[in-house]
């Protein structure tokens, strides 16, 4: 059961979420899971603050960069300029179902031309001094997923991907919004795991609908070889990441909340010496005591006086008081 790479555990991109502070806050719950950041997309790499994109803390490895983008030159290019930043592996976004991904002809959309897909992660490869990886969806409107998956993984490994993460669902491109597309197409965990014995010298990740960890255990017991998990690992991080490390690779113990919250603290102090605000790190701790005594009077006093001018740690520690109260 025990697994040894991090990628048997990892914490989905997600647009306005897993930002660089969320990760360091991840990290601090969990030292194995893969954690992702936000898509960026290449023409932004290319073009526009590459340091602002780009830059993490060294602390957040294992940490891999999600691309978007369906130009194979522009992609190659943003990995080579990604290369100096040293992440540990580069995904293609083929799963993104929101307009703005559409219009730029990348993300979900990309399900319809494996060709494609096939001649990005080539150049990405050539380009590239670590993984290449890929995440997509079963399949996109009216696609018969049964046909459309197999001969995207065929199409897609055969440029020399090995690694995917495939979610569970279609992706419906018009009519239905990036969250209902998270919940409306129904799951086919059935289909995912043929895909693992048809092509078993492939490293097949699941991700879609997964919400405790003893649901991500039972997904790695079937045999798949990791599993992804979104937005329950970041509303209820410490269900998910918490005893992660222990159940997933064997090492370590249980992940205490009031040592996460403690080791946070220099990691705030230094983003506020460098001008940043407290509710830019802390609006992703809203979770840390989740179910636990105390959790609500945690996010109300972050909620409500993070965003405030000059609030810092101090403010923090009021709430901390709250769930030690609580106790």
């Amino acid at each position: 059961m025990t697994k040894n790479k991090a990628y048997a555990l990892a914490v989905a991109p997600m647009m306005d979420w897993t930002d660089r502070h969320c990760r360091v806050f991840h990290r601090h719950i969990s030292r194995h899971a893969l954690l992702y950041t936000e898509m960026v997309t290449a023409p932004a790499i290319v073009h526009g603050r590459r340091a602002q994109l780009l830059d993490y803390s060294a602390a957040e490895h294992p940490v891999a960069l999600q691309l978007g983008g369906s130009e194979p030159a522009e992609l190659a290019e943003a990995v080579r300029i990604a290369a100096d930043w040293g992440y540990d592996e580069i995904n293609l976004n083929c799963g993104c179902p929101s307009d703005r991904v559409q219009s730029g002809a990348f993300g979900a959309v990309l399900m319809k031309t494996p060709d494609l897909v096939a001649r990005c992660v080539e150049a990405m490869i050539a380009a590239s001094p670590v993984e290449v990886t890929v995440k997509c969806r079963i399949g996109v409107d009216d696609q018969i997923p049964e046909e459309v998956l197999p001969d995207f993984l065929r199409r897609v490994s055969g440029a020399g991907v090995s690694r995917f993460t495939i979610h569970a669902r279609k992706a419906w491109l018009q009519g239905l919004s990036p969250k209902d597309n998270r919940e409306i197409p129904p799951l086919d965990y059935r289909l995912v795991h043929a895909m693992k014995a048809e092509f078993p010298a492939l490293h097949l990740s699941i991700n879609g609908g997964l919400t405790s960890l003893a649901e991500v255990r039972a997904e790695l017991a079937s045999g798949l070889d990791g599993a992804m998990v979104g937005r329950t690992a970041y509303h209820e991080p410490m269900n998910i990441l918490g005893r992660a490390d222990l159940e997933i690779w064997g090492q370590g113990g249980e992940a205490d909340p009031f040592a996460v919250a403690e080791a946070m603290k220099p990691y705030i102090a230094d983003h506020l010496a460098a001008g940043g605000r407290l509710h830019q790190i802390t609006r992703h701790m809203l979770g840390l005591f989740h179910g636990r005594p105390g959790a609500r009077g945690w996010r109300r006093v972050l909620s409500e006086g993070a965003t405030r001018e000059g609030a810092g740690l101090a403010l923090y520690d009021l709430a901390l008081a709250e769930v030690l109260r609580a106790l």
